[in-house]
């Protein structure tokens, strides 16, 4: 008689916590060791889940073990006798990342430690599920001893790197300690209503009627700041294009670039989209929206879709127009240049791990050869605001300084005490002032 073969046996599939722990796992091994970004490692990952718990428990736990990546790496090293071996990366990230639940999210040790050590196993990692139980127990009784030793140094007590301490001290010495304080916080969720589809007074009507709290700053006409974090795409309005995600500092170029009907704009550095919206939601206006990256721009596209707004879609580098301009002037231009995005850091904590010093110099290279390529674009009497996300001087400042010391035909426009510090020509909001990013503005005219 002839017997049947054996059936195989697959594993269970992990816990839901278990499961959110491997996937946060996961991302933060690529934001950590492979230069990935959170923009492009986390969605992925939170689209594998359908419960939006789940999906803000991942985006918590990277989040908090990216911004304090530099902090909790240290306190393992401190923890453990020897590194894990490089097999073990994901062990690493593991280990950081219950490190910030416990000791940043605040979540019951007991139920970190649990979740982890399963989690060990289900990223083939079994061999060290004891030591990730050890560490992690050791990490939550000791807390207090380590920190101590960890604030010590300022690199492991701001978790930022050494060269990025030095810059924002040199550039800004009397705020330095609260930019890198604000750096560490979590950003609030700020929405820009759609003006052509939704009224302010309405929309926050209509959340407030769904139980969700939020306010409107005086200073910024089109925004809504939400009193926590949650997912924008259940708000209600998000389906008919009511509103966007944008920070206030980000809003404030609209108001900047002062864009009325029937002018013609050029956004020269547009992905994803949002500064090109709110000026075609502000005015009617021919604009048109370039960037180098042919997946972002048909990013723009779509964002421009969900708002009922239109744009010409141009794939071209901003520092050599003659392969993409039509000789026609632009009345606007804005110039919303790369950056080293020193001024966001708390929406992006990555950049603390992916930046480093020699960037900065190259980028500000690449913002005076567009700044330098765009400018015969512009039409006499024409403004050019020139933005980025940075708080470095070297980036913003010092580029119009060079820019206006080689142009006789621009003049700097001054600009209101709201927009920050005095930069040089410009103004300089520092992260966390007003609640919003860190950002720069110049605004410049054509004279000639």
């Amino acid at each position: 008689m002839k017997r049947a073969a054996p059936r195989q046996r697959h594993a269970a599939p992990p816990a839901a916590g278990v499961a959110v722990r491997v996937a946060a796992t996961r991302v933060l091994g690529e934001v950590a060791f492979d230069g990935v970004s959170l923009r492009a490692a986390l969605p992925p990952a939170q689209a594998k889940f359908a419960d939006p718990r789940d999906r803000a428990l991942l985006a918590a736990s990277v989040f908090a073990a990216t911004r304090w990546w530099l902090r909790l790496t240290a306190a393992l090293d401190l923890l453990m006798d020897k590194p894990l071996p490089q097999r073990a990366r994901s062990v690493r990230a593991l280990l950081v990342l219950g490190c910030a639940q416990i000791g940043v999210l605040g979540q019951p040790d007991y139920a970190v430690v649990g979740a982890c050590v399963d989690a060990t196993r289900s990223l083939g990692q079994a061999p060290f599920a004891g030591l990730v139980n050890a560490v992690l127990r050791r990490y939550a009784r000791e807390r207090g001893v380590l920190e101590a030793q960890l604030d010590a140094d300022a690199v492991t007590r701001s978790a930022h790197p050494h060269w990025l301490i030095e810059a924002i001290t040199r550039d800004w010495p009397q705020q330095a300690e609260a930019i890198l304080a604000a750096n560490n916080l979590e950003a609030p969720l700020t929405l820009r209503v759609n003006r052509r589809r939704a009224q302010r007074d309405e929309l926050l009507a209509q959340l407030a009627a769904a139980g969700i709290e939020a306010n409107a700053p005086a200073q910024l006409p089109d925004a809504i700041v939400l009193a926590e974090s949650r997912d924008v795409s259940q708000l209600p309005g998000f389906a008919q294009g009511a509103f966007s995600v944008q920070d206030g500092a980000a809003q404030c170029v609209a108001d900047l670039l002062d864009a009325r009907d029937g002018l013609r704009v050029l956004d020269a550095c547009a992905a994803p989209g949002g500064k090109a919206a709110h000026l075609l939601e502000r005015a009617r206006v021919d604009l048109v929206a370039l960037d180098h990256d042919a997946r972002r721009l048909a990013r723009v596209g779509e964002n421009l879709a969900r708002l009922g707004l239109a744009a010409k879609l141009v794939h071209g580098d901003a520092s050599a127009p003659a392969a993409w301009w039509d000789g026609r002037a632009f009345e606007r231009i804005l110039v919303d240049a790369p950056c080293s995005a020193s001024g966001i850091i708390r929406r992006q904590p990555d950049i603390k791990l992916h930046r480093r010093a020699g960037d900065i110099a190259a980028l500000a290279a690449t913002q005076r050869g567009i700044l330098d390529a765009l400018w015969p674009l512009l039409a006499p009497g024409g403004h050019l605001l020139y933005a980025t996300c940075s708080i470095l001087r070297e980036e913003n400042e010092q580029v119009l300084a060079a820019f206006l010391a080689g142009h006789d035909d621009a003049r700097a426009v001054p600009l209101p005490v709201r927009l920050g510090q005095v930069a040089g020509v410009g103004r300089q909001r520092l992260p966390g002032e007003g609640g919003m990013d860190g950002f720069f503005y110049g605004l410049l005219e054509k004279t000639g």
